[in-house]
C-alpha cells in the first residue's frame, strides 16, 4: 500500500471518477426563502394535498426534512410547480412551528404516537346518544388529548331524538364544555348544521368520534360542496359503526370563515404520551391549589393538597372529582 506524508505530490494522487456526474452531498441545507406557503390539506401515501393561495397542489416531502413528516393542518413552505395542473409535483422543504398538536397512540402500552392533526384550535368530540351507545370513557380521553395538545373542547350529540342527552351532559357539566345537541330530523332540515356552524366560526377544528355517531354526515352538512360518504351504518352485533372515512381532511366551512377537519373514525385512544401533570392545566380555577402538593404528585392521593383546597372553599368538589375522573382515563383502556 502506498502511503503519502504531509507534502504530497497532488499530481501524483490518484482519484475516484464520479460517473454519475452529481454534486457531492453537503450538509448545508438551502434555505429556499422563496418558497410559498401552503396548508396541507389531506395526506394519501406519502402525497400531500396542499392549498397554495386559491389552488390545490400535490406535493411530496423533501428527502432533507428526513423522518419529519407533514400531517393535515400543517403550514408548508412548497416550491417547484404551484400550478395545480394535472400531473404536477411540487415539493414541500419546510415545516412550520406548529401552534398546537392533537396526537393520540394506538392504545396505552403503545409508546408511537400519532399526529392526528396539527393547529387545529379546537376539537369537537362527536358522540350519538343512542344507536350505537355513547361511551363516555373514550369522551374523556379526547377531552384528555384535547387539553394536552391546547385545544378547545367542544361537545356535539346527536340522535337526540332516539335518547335524551340530560344524564351524558350531567356528566360534564362541571368542565363548562361547550355542547350542541342535535337531531337526526334537525340534520336534514339544515338546523343542526347552523348551530353547529357557530361554534366553529373563525377556528380549525378538529372532528372525532367512533363510527356510526353521525360525525361525517354532519360534515357533509357543514362542507355541502365537498361530499363525503356518510357511514349511516351501525353494525348490529356489535352496536359499532363502520369505517368510511379513511384518511384525515380539511374542509373550508361554507358560509363562514373557519375550517373542519374530518377524521376518520376511532374505535380507541391511546394516551400513552400524554404527560398527567399538563391535565391540570385544564383546571384553572385547581392550578393554584397544587402548589402545597408532593413532588410528582397524582392528585389523587392522601397527601394531594387538592383535598384541603376544596375544603377551604377554593374550588367546588365536582370540579375535583372531573379532573381525576380524567386523570384515571389514562391509566385504563377503553371499555365503555
Amino acid at each position: 500500500m502506498r502511503r503519502y506524508g504531509k507534502h504530497t505530490d497532488e499530481d501524483d494522487i490518484r482519484s475516484r471518477p464520479n460517473r454519475k456526474g452529481n454534486r457531492p452531498r453537503t450538509h448545508i441545507r438551502p434555505k429556499h426563502e422563496d418558497a410559498s406557503e401552503g396548508l396541507v390539506l389531506t395526506v394519501d401515501r406519502g402525497r400531500l394535498t396542499c392549498l397554495v393561495e386559491d389552488r390545490t397542489v400535490f406535493a411530496m416531502k423533501a428527502r432533507e426534512l428526513g423522518r419529519k413528516a407533514a400531517v393535515v393542518g400543517d403550514r408548508v413552505a412548497i416550491v417547484g410547480d404551484l400550478s395545480g395542473q394535472k400531473d404536477t409535483l411540487a415539493r414541500i422543504v419546510r415545516i412550520e412551528k406548529r401552534t398546537s398538536v392533537l396526537r393520540r397512540t394506538a392504545d396505552d402500552d403503545d409508546p408511537y404516537e400519532r399526529v392526528v392533526v396539527a393547529n387545529a384550535d379546537q376539537l369537537a368530540v362527536v358522540t350519538a346518544l343512542a344507536d350505537p351507545e355513547p361511551r363516555p370513557r373514550l369522551i374523556d380521553r379526547c377531552l384528555v388529548a384535547a387539553y394536552d395538545g391546547g385545544l378547545t373542547p367542544l361537545l356535539v350529540l346527536t340522535k337526540s331524538d332516539l335518547a335524551p342527552p340530560d344524564k351524558l351532559l350531567e356528566l360534564y357539566g362541571d368542565l363548562d364544555i361547550p355542547y350542541v345537541v342535535t337531531s337526526r330530523e334537525e340534520l336534514e332540515n339544515g338546523k343542526a348544521a347552523d348551530r353547529v356552524r357557530e361554534q366553529l366560526a373563525g377556528r380549525i377544528t378538529a372532528f372525532v368520534g367512533h363510527s356510526g355517531v353521525g360525525k361525517t354526515t354532519l360534515v357533509n352538512a357543514l362542507v355541502p360542496e365537498e361530499r363525503r360518504r356518510s357511514t349511516g351504518l351501525v353494525n348490529a352485533v356489535t352496536g359499532r359503526g363502520r369505517h368510511t372515512t379513511t384518511s384525515a381532511l380539511a374542509l373550508p366551512l361554507a358560509g363562514v370563515e373557519g375550517w373542519v377537519v374530518d377524521t376518520p373514525g376511532v374505535r380507541s385512544f391511546g394516551l400513552h404520551h400524554v404527560d398527567p401533570s399538563r391535565v391540570i392545566l385544564a383546571f384553572p380555577d385547581l392550578g393554584p391549589g397544587t402548589e402545597g402538593c408532593p413532588r410528582a404528585c397524582s392528585h389523587d392521593e392522601p397527601d394531594c393538597a387538592l383535598d384541603a383546597w376544596v375544603a377551604e372553599g377554593q374550588a367546588d368538589p365536582a370540579r375535583l372529582y372531573s379532573l381525576r375522573r380524567l386523570l384515571a382515563t389514562r391509566q385504563h383502556t377503553e371499555g365503555d
